[in-house]
């Protein structure tokens, strides 16, 4: 059986509705285009439960005012099907921004739909890995390669995740323009937004190094980094490199390459770093995301609350 799209069993104006406010996510609030992908799915998960569910689809202006009673119908359905508490609290956070979008176009009452309350998760604390740690793992991911080239470009990721803190994604993004690398790089990040990140000289020299070794022409429209055939490099390519380098080191399994934006947001902090600087630095809207980055005990946080607070 062909497996029909949620968004085919709703009526072709709440399906233009549901694009609309995609759009609009991604241009006036500046949503990453994979955060839009994925709210409009889980929207369009829910309308199409409250097709099944109510009968028939429902009009713009009554899925603003649906009662609470078939908003928890859907939620008990999506956790009886499997999805789990924290998933299931991103999906009711997409379909409470839509609603707000639709009451507002609508005139109508959307409080019942708004002060639904997501379910209660534990949210799992980033694990970085030690000073020493991440220095094994550049070393040991350097060793791997049967090629140089490729040892070079491994250890140049790397270095750039744990001595820029840039995300996988954004070290993947540079393009041959990078190369060499500044002082200072201009990062665009997750919703667009641009930050200035300073790049230590172990991090220009791992790439540089790279950049000598590598076989193919690095134009400046093109990805820096590339993988063995000349084409982009996949960032799964570079989590298996990390697996197999914590396996030989015996590092948990949290040693991934985002631990090692973690690493780089916790070893800045332990060194007495600003938490606002850090904040910057990776590109986060909200401190307490910044906070919640950084594996630092209550008493170091503590140390550094009373030299940044004012006193009268």
């Amino acid at each position: 059986m062909t497996k029909v799209s949620p968004l085919l069993a709703i009526s072709p104006q709440v399906r233009d509705a549901v694009a609309t406010w995609g759009q609009q996510l991604s241009a006036i609030h500046g949503a990453a285009q994979n955060t839009v992908v994925a709210y409009q799915r889980d929207v369009a998960g829910y309308l199409h439960f409250l097709a099944i569910h109510r009968g028939g689809s429902e009009g713009l202006a009554h899925l603003a005012s649906l009662p609470q009673g078939d908003l928890r119908a859907w939620m008990a359905h999506e956790r009886a099907r499997g999805l789990s508490a924290r998933s299931l609290a991103r999906a009711l956070s997409a379909v409470k921004s839509f609603t707000a979008w639709v009451a507002d176009r609508a005139g109508v009452d959307a409080t019942t739909v708004l002060s639904a309350r997501a379910p209660r998760f534990k949210r799992k604390l980033p694990r970085p890995l030690s000073v020493q740690g991440a220095q094994d793992m550049m070393d040991t991911v350097a060793g791997q390669a049967t090629e140089d080239w490729i040892a070079a470009r491994d250890r140049a990721v790397i270095t750039l995740l744990y001595g820029c803190g840039l995300r996988i994604s954004e070290a993947l993004g540079l393009t041959g323009a990078a190369d060499p690398l500044p002082e200072v790089l201009r990062i665009t990040g997750k919703g667009g937004k641009t930050r200035l990140v300073p790049v230590l000289p172990v991090a220009r020299a791992a790439v540089a190094e790279y950049a000598r070794l590598c076989p193919y022409d690095l134009s400046s429209d093109a990805p820096l980094f590339r993988g063995a055939r000349g084409g982009a490099l996949n960032a799964r390519l570079i989590a298996l490199v990390m697996e197999k380098a914590r396996m030989q080191l015996g590092l948990p399994a949290t040693a991934t390459p985002h631990a090692m934006r973690h690493s780089f947001a916790t070893h800045l902090l332990s060194a007495g770093g600003d938490l606002r600087a850090i904040q910057e630095l990776l590109g986060h809207a909200s401190l307490s995301t910044t906070q919640a980055y950084t594996a630092v005990d209550a008493a170091r946080l503590m140390e550094v609350y009373e030299k940044a607070h004012p006193r009268a």
